[in-house]
């Protein structure tokens, strides 16, 4: 069992920056796939951004490509997503997640283990 717990979350203004963490415990995640998520209220969960194990290969959705920066650090079991240029659209509940077979997968189903999230606010 991977448990995995996001902190870095908060009020920023428009144009900001924001660094996401997500600690992983119970198991090492350095061989799995991982991946952020989010969901503005009332809508669905929708990728982010991903990384392979390696670090070989990661994949933004549109809409961050360019101002957002998935990284992992396997020797601390932790990955995370570096917010830069932020707007008030990106507002949301931002979620971490492990996939644990395949590479990376951008439907939430896809993945097999999630963080409780954290809240992300962008002010215009």
């Amino acid at each position: 069992q991977v448990q995995l717990a996001e902190s870095g979350g908060g009020l920023v203004q428009a144009g900001g920056s924001l660094r996401l963490s997500c600690a992983a415990s119970g198991s090492t995640i350095s061989s799995y796939t991982v991946g952020w998520f989010r969901q503005a209220p009332g809508k669905e969960r929708v990728f982010v951004a991903g990384i392979t194990w390696s670090d070989s290969n990661t994949y933004y959705a549109d809409s961050v490509k360019g101002r957002f920066t998935i990284s992992r650090d396997n020797a601390k079991n932790t990955f995370y997503l570096q917010m830069n240029s932020l707007k008030p659209e990106d507002t949301a509940v931002y979620y971490c997640a492990v996939r644990t077979r395949g590479a990376i997968a951008t439907i939430a189903s896809g993945y097999d283990y999630w963080g409780q999230g954290t809240q992300v606010t962008v002010s215009s």
